[in-house]
């Protein structure tokens, strides 16, 4: 059988595990080009919870009884695709089961050899490819620049902050816990973390951007981008790049925050979308690659064992309360 969970019920706020459900059904056949795989990692993110409240402007709703979706790194178990063989591990979207079927679209194969496949949804997948193309294409940072970042302990803000220091910038993270910051400052390599949580945001930028801000690359929204905005440089660049302070939010979302310091600052404030650099995924592959070879890239993993834990492990990630990229281990490659 393959096992699944579903959507059992719309979440009004913060989801909880109640919300999902657990589902079985037939092992899928694969047709005339398309091929089966067992699903090895799903990679838990934010970007589902906005599929469940139908804000998502590029995957459809998922509706009570659906399997949730998602990235998933799985291993071809039987093929007629001419492209795949058994055996293959890859990057799909199988979502959040054990099995599934694809006829190829967008399926990326993956050389173990490189890194721990596990990677491929994380540093080394979309999330780094977010950050990369976030940096490369839009902030374009210049050596001694100082380079902020929420969610910084996150997949993405973690590869934001090392790219940044890879180009010579001084990098100040922001977090939400003490154990966070010193994952950021001592495993990563940022120059400082800001515990949001606990310090005041605009007294604590003062003190770690005596320069100001010329990039500030954002996850959050809220009232970080409201308090970073009083720190800009002349000339800074805001990116974009996630709303994690409204995704929980059903309703009406808040009101924005003040524009007038981006005119004062002449900075310039650009949206990040990561599917409009598709095309540039063999060039930050990569480069990537290289930076790790090299050991300029370290990487955090918060794994959760086994798919019945998804909903669980999902609820924490939208409680800020995981440590690292979210993942769930379903099975071992054969």
């Amino acid at each position: 059988m393959n096992h699944q969970i579903v959507l059992k019920a719309y979440p009004e706020g913060v989801p909880e595990p109640s919300h999902f459900a657990t589902a079985q059904a037939d092992v899928p056949e694969p047709g005339e080009g398309e091929f089966l795989s067992r699903t090895l990692y799903i990679s838990l993110d934010p970007y589902v919870r906005g599929v469940i409240t139908g804000k998502h402007m590029y995957e459809e709703r998922v509706t009570p009884g659906d399997v949730i979706i998602g990235r998933t790194v799985s291993q071809v178990v039987s093929s007629k695709h001419p492209g795949f063989a058994a055996g293959d591990i890859v990057v799909n979207e199988n979502g959040w089961q054990e099995f599934g079927v694809s006829n190829g679209k967008g399926v990326r194969k993956l050389d173990p050899r490189i890194a721990p496949v596990s990677t491929a949804v994380g540093i080394l997948g979309m999330p780094g490819l977010t950050a990369y193309a976030g940096m490369t294409f839009l902030a374009k940072p210049k050596p001694g620049e100082t380079v902020v970042v929420s969610a910084a302990a996150g997949p993405v803000g973690s590869m934001v902050g090392q790219i940044a220091k890879i180009h010579g910038c001084r990098v100040v993270g922001i977090a939400g816990s003490d154990e966070k910051c010193q994952m950021v400052t001592d495993h990563l390599g940022f120059d400082a973390c800001i515990n949001y949580k606990t310090e005041d945001l605009r007294e604590a930028l003062v003190e770690a951007c005596p320069d100001r801000i010329d990039i500030y690359f954002d996850n959050v929204a809220g009232d970080t981008l409201t308090a970073v905005m009083t720190r800009l440089a002349l000339g800074a660049r805001i990116i974009l790049c996630g709303m994690i302070t409204q995704y929980n939010i059903t309703g009406a979302p808040p009101p924005g925050p003040n524009l007038g310091p981006i005119v004062g600052a002449r900075a310039s404030m650009l949206g990040l979308v990561v599917y409009d650099y598709n095309d540039r995924w063999d060039e930050f592959a990569s480069q990537a690659a290289e930076w790790f070879a090299a050991g300029k890239l370290k990487y955090k993993e918060d794994i959760a064992e086994g798919l019945a834990v998804a909903p669980e492990a999902f609820c924490r990630l939208m409680r800020g309360e995981n440590f690292g990229k979210a993942l769930v281990h379903v099975a071992d490659p054969s």
